[in-house]
């Protein structure tokens, strides 16, 4: 607990201030909001910027040659450069960002407008299996669709650990072949919190096999780099990034295959949402995503260091990592749990009433049944150790 401790105390002072720009928390100091993983609040920094391209250059982008048009031309390609700058692209001249409505859109994109062409009967991918529905559903789907068009493909599982749910390089050498020809995978689990230790994923099929990355959980939360990842496809959602809802954006290496280009005309995009993307990301390098993380990873070993300690809960993916002074790999601002008699529905509005917002549902993972239901407890840096210390407490009442 001691280091735990330490971080919380050091960082105490630069959260505090971080935590007085978000608005919305700032208005319900008795409300504590723990659902970061569905959607991040926004920063004032990123609710300004929005209230500023709105009064002051609205209108369509690449569509007129008067000044507000422009500038909102200038603003998307500046978010695009932003994008690439935030993931540590070592190639950005090389490489592109199309922007999306989110990370289930922009999964079906590569999907549909860049894999489709690419495979011919017998080729095999590789996907996930127990992710989230959205890095399932389009590989799925392609499936079907070539299969409409006469050409068979296989898809088989990404295989997991079995107890950690993290991703088993072993089992993995096994299900990669010949006919391998994508990847697709998830940084940080949507429900177990961890990293997936993606660049292991690399050393095991090789240097041509193209990887798709769904980093959802992980732009905005923590470091990111895709010069140390080598994957080929990040995909993300601008509203679990502290940006608006309704953007995302997909960016593509372009280093193994052809270019990306999406297809289908090129409509109006959401220019308000991808200027609130680069102005959330401008937010989160001046905070430091270093900070962030360590912060949210010391709020979560807290919060299954007291998880651990009561039998009335099981918590979800790998229970070596439970106790704080763990130094098995700590989970990354998520932790998901049960109570072995409350149904989770019934504990999340129990919660609720406590004070506490945080989801009670399948977290829309692939293959998960009603009965599967949990909790999930998804924090950010206005988050405080006070507020986990509350929720303990009222987890042990409910005991």
């Amino acid at each position: 607990m001691a280091e735990t401790a330490d971080v919380l105390a050091e960082l105490g002072p630069w959260q505090r201030r971080l935590r007085a720009q978000f608005p919305i928390i700032v208005a319900h100091p008795e409300l504590a909001y723990l659902d970061s993983a569905a959607t991040a609040q926004k920063p004032r920094a990123v609710l300004d910027a929005v209230q500023h391209y709105l009064a002051t250059s609205n209108a369509n982008a690449g569509r007129g040659s008067y000044p507000w048009a422009n500038a909102t031309t200038a603003a998307l390609e500046r978010a695009r450069d932003r994008v690439k700058e935030f993931l540590g692209d070592p190639a950005p001249d090389r490489s592109s960002v199309h922007f999306t409505g989110g990370t289930s859109e922009g999964l079906r994109t590569v999907a549909r407008d860049w894999l489709a062409g690419l495979l011919t009967d017998g080729d095999e991918i590789v996907v996930p299996f127990a992710d989230h529905e959205a890095n399932l559903a389009p590989w799925l789907e392609l499936r079907q669709l070539l299969e409409r068009q006469g050409t068979k493909i296989r898809v088989r599982e990404l295989p997991y650990q079995a107890g950690s749910g993290d991703y088993d390089p072993a089992a993995l050498a096994a299900a990669v072949g010949p006919r391998t020809r994508f990847v697709a995978a998830t940084h940080v689990h949507h429900v177990y919190g961890v990293d997936m230790n993606v660049h292991r994923i690399r050393r095991v099929v090789g240097p041509d096999v193209p990887i798709c990355l769904d980093a959802a959980q992980s732009v905005g939360h923590l470091p990111f780099s895709v010069a140390g990842l080598d994957v080929d496809f990040v995909v993300f959602s601008g509203h679990k990034a502290m940006a608006l809802p309704g953007t995302g954006a997909v960016w593509a290496r372009g280093r193994r295959g052809p270019r990306f280009r999406p297809g289908g005309w090129a409509g109006t995009p959401n220019t308000v949402g991808i200027v609130s993307l680069a102005a959330a990301l401008d937010w989160l390098d001046a905070a430091g995503t270093d900070r962030i993380e360590a912060w949210t990873v010391a709020l979560a070993a807290r919060l299954t260091d007291g998880l651990s300690r009561l039998d009335a809960y099981e918590v979800l993916g790998c229970r070596s990592s439970l106790a704080a002074g763990s130094e098995v790999q700590r989970r990354r601002s998520l932790v998901t749990f049960r109570h072995r008699e409350i149904p989770s529905r019934d504990l999340g509005f129990i919660l609720y009433g406590h004070g506490f917002m945080v989801r009670s549902d399948g977290h829309c993972q692939a293959g998960a049944q009603e009965a599967d239901g949990s909790v999930r407890v998804s924090l950010h840096v206005h988050n405080t150790s006070e507020e986990i210390e509350r929720l303990v407490d009222t987890l042990s009442n409910l005991q």
